[in-house]
């Protein structure tokens, strides 16, 4: 992996606050270590935003709403689809609006990164479980090479984060996961920790050994 086949994205790291997130702060805050990392380097960076219009128009099956009808989420009419003012976007980054949970969906993202010549794509973001888990599958059918910052994902809940981070490394078979640090001293040329799979379906949980097995991944 080096800065000329490789970029950042960042999935939803948006204002929409009803989810209920675990652990925001410490995202954020691996989150803007990260882009400062990587904007130093020169790498491009790729903010997704999912967006819900007020309107209702193309909005997903189901899609929970307000009771005057208007979305819940992610709503065109108010901030919440805006990214976090710690992390916001600078002049010569890419912001990628989506309209499903994955970022690969009917969306310029796999034209923007394979004219940007990217092979390698790290990706972390919210949530674990939805937006973020999809995009990382659809990045890998895309036939990129998936670098997962595992502590700037978050879900709504333990289980479900946990669950996913597991599917997601027994399934995208050529993944890599760091954490911040490491991903950052990889990209300086440093010694480094990353996790990846020496087998198909590696990760063998039951409920009862769940945290046992999810604490691999460290």
């Amino acid at each position: 992996m080096n800065k000329q086949n490789t970029a950042l994205v960042l999935i939803d790291l948006q204002k929409e606050s009803n989810f209920g997130l675990g652990q925001m702060d410490q995202v954020v805050t691996n989150a803007k270590r990260l882009i400062d990392g990587f904007r130093e380097k020169n790498i491009p960076i790729i903010y997704t935003r999912q967006i819900n219009r007020a309107d209702g128009v193309g909005l997903s099956q189901g899609e929970p709403l307000n009771s005057d009808g208007t979305p819940y989420y992610y709503n065109t009419a108010n901030e919440s689809i805006e990214i976090l003012d710690e992390i916001k976007p600078q002049d010569g980054d890419i912001i990628i609006d989506k309209y499903r949970w994955s970022a690969f969906h009917e969306t310029s993202l796999d034209l923007t990164l394979r004219s940007l010549n990217v092979e390698n794509v790290v990706i972390g973001g919210v949530v674990t479980d939805g937006c973020l888990l999809t995009s990382v599958f659809d990045a890998y059918f895309n036939d990129y090479k998936i670098h997962l910052v595992k502590d700037i994902c978050t879900a709504s809940n333990e289980g479900s984060h946990m669950a996913s981070l597991m599917m997601i490394a027994n399934w995208v078979y050529t993944i890599k996961m760091y954490d911040t640090t490491n991903i950052l001293q990889r990209i300086n040329g440093e010694k480094y920790d990353a996790w990846e799979s020496d087998t198909v379906d590696s990760l063998q949980y039951t409920p009862e050994n769940m945290r046992e097995i999810f604490n691999k991944l460290n």
